[in-house]
């Protein structure tokens, strides 16, 4: 991996990490092929640099593979019929959302919850399987209304993770509720702050951090289950006192707002930011596994991640050196370094291999 100037970038070259903005706008993912156009648009919106897969031109070539498997996928994803019906439905449950916070924000309307659980069944009916939902979700990463979209997101996760753990319809319900309005508070934040891309200052980072405490009391006068308004209040609290606002113990964490924690952090690690590319699935399992079963109820992560990684059992992937191969087997002890297949039929155990060979992208 290579960082270049953009002048001193060719076509051909192939991006080690997603290209952004100054502004924190992507302008294209990792894997994505440099063409002439793209390096204008670069130039265009002042990006002064970027890393790229390759050191020599066989390591060049090996790129090239990951970017063409990687662009076939997404593109795929992305022009499929599903996928169309998916954005409409999706955009249509993002401007309920937004009528309905407007509405509780600005005015003090009641929320129509019903309204809300609506859209996001609709969501869940047009998908068969974790796969395609997930699929979906991740293409949606363009959407510039960050808050009502990772809401969303939280909602479906949440509500996935519920049916998994076996929840009631009615218990169902109100996870996806707790997931839908958790962020709400952010709404309260000034957007320079809550979008500024560059680095934020003491002050603004202590205004961020007090988005739960700001969720909590726009949802505190509600007629709502009080898990709901505990999840707002606490999904930033860990099972081993390091989260916040009040560093909670697991006793004290509702168990709502860990499971709407989990669903939290895996769809802010799998989307974009100024600073990385998105993280594939596995590379967050992987730090799930790290620090997870101190920080979170160990049966919801357990839960979450055996599911999760299940869900791309015979999947083809990408590893860090570029090559592809095929899901074949999920170690139990090791989520996120299962037994892989190669082209050419020979099998690797990611668990004894290398620590710098990873799963980098689910193709």
């Amino acid at each position: 991996m290579r960082k270049l100037t953009t002048k001193e970038l060719e076509i051909g070259m192939v991006a080690a990490e997603a290209i952004m903005t100054p502004q924190g706008q992507e302008l294209a993912p990792a894997g994505t092929e440099l063409t002439r156009q793209l390096i204008n648009r670069m130039k265009l919106y002042r990006v002064e640099y970027a890393m790229v897969e390759g050191e020599d031109p066989d390591a060049q070539k090996v790129s090239k593979t990951y970017a063409q498997e990687i662009k076939t996928h997404s593109q795929k994803v992305a022009a499929s019929d599903e996928f169309r019906d998916f954005q409409v439905t999706y955009f249509q449950a993002i401007n309920r959302m937004k009528a309905s916070y407007t509405g509780l924000i600005e005015r003090h309307e009641p929320i129509d919850t019903a309204a809300l659980l609506s859209a996001v069944s609709d969501l869940f009916l047009s998908r068969s399987t974790i796969v395609e939902l997930f699929d979906m979700i991740y293409n949606m990463r363009t959407m510039t209304d960050a808050v009502y979209s990772h809401c969303l997101n939280v909602g479906l996760i949440s509500r996935m993770i519920g049916r998994w753990l076996k929840f009631e319809k009615h218990d169902l319900d109100i996870l996806t509720l707790a997931g839908l309005m958790h962020d709400i508070g952010k709404l309260k934040i000034p957007p320079e702050v809550l979008e500024k891309p560059d680095s934020l200052t003491d002050e603004e980072f202590a205004m961020i951090r007090q988005h739960p405490q700001f969720s909590y009391d726009v949802l505190k006068d509600q007629i709502l289950d009080f898990r709901i308004k505990n999840a707002a209040l606490m999904h930033h609290e860990r099972s081993d006192g390091s989260g916040y606002p009040s560093h909670l113990t697991q006793s004290d964490i509702d168990s709502f707002a860990m499971i709407v924690a989990i669903a939290d952090v895996y769809d802010a690690m799998t989307a974009a930011r100024s600073y990385r590319a998105p993280l594939c699935p596995f590379q967050v399992i992987s730090i799930f596994e790290q620090e997870g079963f101190q920080k979170y109820d160990t049966g919801y992560i357990l839960t979450f991640l055996r599911q999760i990684a299940t869900a791309y059992q015979n999947n083809r992937v990408m590893l860090s050196d570029g090559r592809g191969c095929k899901i074949v087997m999920l170690n139990q002890n090791a989520l996120s370094r299962p037994i892989v297949q190669f082209d050419d039929n020979s099998c690797l155990d990611l668990s004894t291999a290398s620590k710098d060979l990873f799963i980098k992208a689910v193709v």
